[in-house]
């Protein structure tokens, strides 16, 4: 009988599955009510996971959006600016969060390659006025996501840091898949985090957990934190069940996100070659691969009946990213679909 494959899903690396490994730890997971301060595998989480990123303490968090949030809330008094990327997350995916629960003045800044350094940072930050919003925070993201999944070195974090701090500012970093930069990197994750005041990193994106996100900072941050957490309705309760399985994700299944790397790149120096198809395998650091191709969303819509999915960024970008569920023979798949695709009479992409 013909083994009947599934989709190969290139839409995002939150739509892994927990491990079986994971299912048992939450099975049997000691817990208790986490608001009281009371359940022993969130503290255990949270203390991992800080010790990881090089910091003093952590907070677990229900999304990345919301740990996000909460440090924005943290961080920032009403009117604060926030100097962040144009293309980062925060801005483009966040529902406006920043702005409209926590008062915070998001500025954009069109950078190099997605990184604020301290020439930017010295090019838009102005002394305190009356006039005009408060310089409060510098918002970094660590891999970024709408530039590629690119990593950047602990020693460009560093460099915006020091300059930062000569600004009277403070940095943040989402690093939803700052693990994968580690791992891209050759470093440590706390090499890429320590260095920052606050560090988000997510549990249920190439880390496989179902759930979380870990927000890590000073035991004075995280204490201010976690009052926010509770205001946005991010208390919870017996919520050990979930930490379990953020636990065996940072055990177990960091060292393996150096495959869904080498898989983007294979992905990406096979798209490479065909016809009406735009894609740099060398910009590929990490599990994303952006791909220009005319009419994006209809080469997206044309890919799903050939059991492959991606998403549309935009008219001509469409993101593929690689996970633990995507093997060698998915990446094979994918080529081929998009080939058929390209290659296909009446094609836009031809």
């Amino acid at each position: 009988m013909k083994r009947v494959e599934g989709p190969v899903d290139l839409r995002s690396d939150t739509v892994t599955q927990p491990t079986e490994r994971m299912r048992q730890a939450m099975a049997r997971a000691e817990v208790g009510d986490d608001v009281l301060g009371e359940d022993p595998t969130v503290a255990e989480l949270e203390a991992v996971a800080a010790r990881m990123l090089g910091h003093e303490a952590g907070l677990f968090c229900a999304s990345g959006t919301m740990a996000n949030l909460v440090a924005t809330l943290t961080h920032c008094q009403r009117g604060d600016a926030v100097f962040v990327d144009s293309e980062a997350h925060v801005v483009h995916y966040e529902a406006g969060g920043a702005s409209t629960l926590a008062g915070a003045v998001l500025w954009p800044v069109a950078s190099r390659d997605g990184h604020l350094g301290p020439d930017e940072l010295e090019a838009v930050v102005w002394p305190e006025d009356p006039h005009r919003p408060r310089p409060r925070l510098v918002w970094l993201e660590n891999t970024h996501n709408r530039r590629g999944g690119i990593a950047y070195p602990p020693e460009r974090t560093a460099e915006t840091a020091q300059a930062a701090r000569r600004l009277g500012l403070r940095v943040h970093v989402d690093g939803a898949r700052l693990f994968n930069a580690a791992v891209a990197l050759g470093v440590a994750a706390a090499d890429l985090g320590a260095r920052a005041d606050s560090v988000m990193v997510s549990l249920s994106k190439g880390l496989s957990a179902p759930v979380g996100s870990v927000l890590c900072g000073s035991r004075a941050f995280v204490e201010e934190a976690r009052r926010w957490r509770k205001a946005v309705g991010g208390g919870m309760r017996q919520v050990g069940v979930l930490a379990a399985a953020g636990l065996v994700a940072l055990q177990e299944m960091v060292d393996r996100l150096a495959e869904d790397h080498r898989r983007a790149r294979a992905l990406a120096e096979g798209l490479a070659e065909l016809p009406g198809v735009s894609v740099d395998p060398r910009r590929v650091h990490t599990n994303i691969v952006l791909v220009e191709v005319d009419g994006a969303q209809a080469v997206v819509e044309a890919l799903r009946p050939k059991g492959v999915l991606a998403l549309a960024l935009g008219p001509r970008t469409i993101r593929l990213v690689t996970h633990r569920h995507v093997d060698d023979r998915g990446v094979q798949r994918a080529v081929a679909a998009f080939a058929a695709v390209v290659r296909s009479p009446g094609s836009r992409a031809g």
